[in-house]
């Protein structure tokens, strides 16, 4: 994993675009996500539908495609009866998707055209995705950061493997709600030395992560590390993300990232989605994102390929 991988972009156009989401896409797809596993769970029953999401994404303008691992966990997998050896194949397929969608892409000259070769982040969701309770919002769940640390450590030695020549380009370490296990993260990197990931929180107002640190002191993390690549928000209601920023850009010179949902909030008792402040037009708000200090920009739940394509033709 290379720690100089976003420099052609910003190159070329001066901004990474990344995807939007995967979960709510393939739901409005027609996949059935009422399950604990969440968008894992199409890992198993439709992998081609997350393939081709993928590749939807690069169409639209997207530099950088995230896995369908974030809420595949071995505890989570054990739930379903598959076996250690199981869920790791499961999520090595999640990165392999996603490789085989970027080189498909990637094989047609006509998307060559003004393109930088597109990057391959494999999701490494917060403890509180694998709970599915909600808590990736809440970051309540109470663990030390060696407990986190020893959470985390068996999925993130599967995802940054490389050995059997499918290889994500780097992590991406999402939807952190504490900083605390943001701390974790980065203590762990340091017990996979080749690799690299970003830092992305999930934030509750202009200001906080959703457990009510400061967002600046944990963007701040990303400089204890030469290993993280870049650090900002995700999974936060758009409205947030320009202070968000502001309260940010001076605290390290590591990238900022943005990718923030619909501005819609998600009902973990319901299962459902509430209203919120939708945006329906993300081109105005990325160009701000942009002014305030982002050089990745994407979305998160509730966003499509349409979103992106939007965002990519407002930022390069």
């Amino acid at each position: 994993m290379n720690p100089d991988l976003f420099q052609p972009f910003f190159d070329r156009s001066g901004a990474v675009i990344i995807d939007g989401a995967l979960a709510t896409e393939l739901e409005r797809r027609g996949a059935d996500l009422n399950d604990p596993l969440w968008s894992a769970k199409i890992l198993i029953e439709q992998p081609e539908l997350i393939r081709q999401v993928h590749y939807d994404y690069f169409v639209a303008g997207a530099d950088v495609t995230i896995t369908a691992s974030y809420q595949a966990t071995f505890e989570g997998f054990a739930r379903r009866g598959l076996s250690h050896a199981e869920a790791a194949a499961l999520m090595r397929r999640s990165i392999r998707l996603a490789v085989e969608a970027r080189d498909q892409f990637w094989a047609d000259p006509a998307n060559r055209i003004g393109r930088v070769r597109p990057l391959v982040a494999a999701s490494v969701g917060s403890y509180g995705a694998y709970l599915a309770d909600g808590s990736e919002y809440r970051g309540d769940y109470g663990l030390s950061v060696e407990a986190l640390m020893d959470f985390h450590r068996p999925r993130m030695r599967v995802l940054a493997d490389e050995s059997d020549g499918i290889a994500a380009d780097l992590l991406a370490c999402e939807t952190i709600p504490v900083r605390r296990e943001g701390e974790a993260l980065v203590r762990l990197l340091r017990e996979f030395p080749h690799a690299v990931a970003w830092l992305s929180f999930s934030c509750c107002d202009d200001a906080h992560v959703c457990h009510g640190e400061p967002f600046a002191d944990c963007v701040a993390l990303a400089n204890e590390s030469a290993q993280i690549v870049a650090a900002g928000i995700n999974c936060t209601p758009p409205r947030h993300v320009e202070p968000l920023l502001l309260s940010a850009r001076g605290v390290t010179d590591k990238p900022l990232l943005a990718y923030p949902n619909s501005g819609e909030f998600w009902d973990a008792e319901a299962c459902c989605w509430l209203p919120g402040t939708r945006v329906t037009e993300f081109a105005g708000p990325a160009r701000r994102w942009r002014d305030a200090g982002a050089r990745l920009i994407g979305g998160c739940c509730r966003t499509t390929p349409a979103d992106i394509l939007d965002i990519s033709l407002a930022v390069r």
